[in-house]
């Protein structure tokens, strides 16, 4: 069991009270508003003990981890939009399969992986085709 300590609880907290996904930093810079002395790399240990615990979300956009509240609790896969952020988490038994088919073949056990699909939601889509001149 995690010891609990109040930097990790402030932590889970301003994540909890966060839409969407948010880095690090804007976390931290999110609890030192709200005046807490909390250091940068304690926000960093903290998601992360979150994450391996299951209780945090945590995905990979333009070379930067984003956190959100985990919402399944079970692992899981993600579709991004690329232009406003809206994820929807989706479950994906071909790609378990195929990640333990892969790790069998080459006797690796005990596989982990992360799957994220960033496209344009179907509100993004519109806005775009909408925005394009038409063709003529």
């Amino acid at each position: 069991m995690k010891r609990q300590t109040w930097q990790r609880e402030a932590v889970r907290a301003a994540l909890g009270s966060t839409e969407g996904f948010v880095s690090a930093q804007e976390l931290h810079s999110s609890l030192r508003d709200g005046g807490s002395t909390i250091g940068l790399a304690t926000v960093y240990r903290a998601l992360a003990s979150l994450e391996q615990e299951g209780e945090v979300d945590a995905l990979q956009q333009d070379g930067e981890s984003l956190y959100r509240v985990c919402t399944t609790g079970a692992h899981h896969h993600h579709l991004i939009c690329r232009n406003c952020g809206t994820t929807v988490e989706i479950s994906a038994d071909p790609v378990e399969q195929w990640a333990a088919s892969v790790a069998a073949a080459n006797g690796f056990t005990q596989p982990n992986h992360v799957v994220d699909v960033f496209g344009l939601c179907p509100a993004c889509t519109a806005a775009a085709a909408s925005a394009s001149p038409a063709a003529g």
